[in-house]
């Protein structure tokens, strides 16, 4: 098959991807949206008989955009835009997994440092205050109190940017030191993680200790929900325990949707890279199947 990558850095996520597809023999072009056009009708990569892209890009933004342009070639990609939207944006992300009735914290958005303020105090302390997009847990901040409140939403007014404008506000879930990542892929666990810290930021990339973590029926039922309502694709998906390790109750928090995985590849016995390319070749398939059929009709 011939696969392209999108990326606009190699990290060690994508250098474990294209390793096991060299291996398989699989023909990779790798397309640095740093260096292409995306025109109305074409581009300048050369994607003209690839059988699937992948989006492995590390800016949001050139995510969403480049997705779109090949999805409009009809170029296969994945994941497709729709999902990129979705989970890009955390109002979006958090309206999807409450309309399909999956348990998430309690958030409330608001446009002015004054109702933010309202929504904080009704929340009571502490509370969480995140950006709608951004990734690795930077610009969170938990609120213990108001003068803290008033002095975040006073230093987020003054960013600038449209997306600073929309305060995104949750209840603070008192996890017990940890979270759970989950790799699926179409709503099929490849393998997960609890990730570890006294921080109560616990991501990976804040220097969370990462474990193997086996997921139970109730945890498994959620991961396939949470992909569902986000529709598909390789994502992460962000669990948190409520009520203790042992509860069996979990939240949703998030669902990520360029998902990184070097760091579940190293804490699990799962060969996480091939479990993926696996699905790729499944997934391409299926839209060579696809293709062939709307021939012959």
């Amino acid at each position: 098959m011939q696969i392209g990558i999108l990326y606009s850095r190699i990290r060690k996520d994508e250098k474990l991807l294209l390793g096991e597809l060299r291996e398989r023999g699989h023909e990779v072009a790798k397309i640095d949206v740093r260096k292409e056009r995306f025109g109305l009708e074409s581009t300048t990569a050369d994607v003209a008989d690839l059988d699937i892209v992948v989006d492995r890009c590390l800016s949001t933004s050139r995510s969403l955009y480049a997705t779109k342009f090949l999805d409009s070639y009809g170029v296969p990609v994945v994941n497709s835009p729709e999902t990129g939207d979705i989970c890009a944006d955390k109002a979006k992300n958090s309206l999807a997994l409450a309309r399909a009735d999956i348990p998430t914290p309690a958030t409330e958005v608001a446009f002015t440092k004054e109702a933010a303020m309202e929504a904080i105090e009704e929340f009571g302390y502490p509370c969480v205050l995140k950006p709608v997009v951004g990734s690795w847990g930077r610009l969170m901040a938990k609120i213990d109190t108001r003068n803290a409140a008033e002095a975040i939403l006073e230093h987020k007014e003054t960013l600038g940017h449209y997306e600073h404008k929309v305060f995104y506000i949750q209840e603070f879930v008192d996890k017990p030191g940890r979270d759970v990542r989950a790799l699926a892929v179409d709503g099929e666990p490849v393998a997960a993680m609890t990730r570890s810290s006294d921080h109560w930021l616990t991501n990976a990339a804040k220097g969370g200790e990462t474990k193997s973590f086996d997921l139970d029926d109730r945890a498994l039922d959620l991961v396939e929900r949470a992909s569902e309502a986000v529709g598909g694709g390789m994502l992460g998906v962000d669990l948190m325990e409520v009520g203790g390790t042992d509860s069996g109750e979990y939240t949703v928090h998030e669902v990520n949707h360029t998902v990184e995985f070097k760091a579940l590849d190293a804490a699990s016995e799962v060969d996480v890279p091939a479990k993926v390319v696996d699905w790729l070749e499944a997934k391409a398939a299926a839209a060579a199947d696809g293709e062939a059929a709307e021939a012959h009709t």
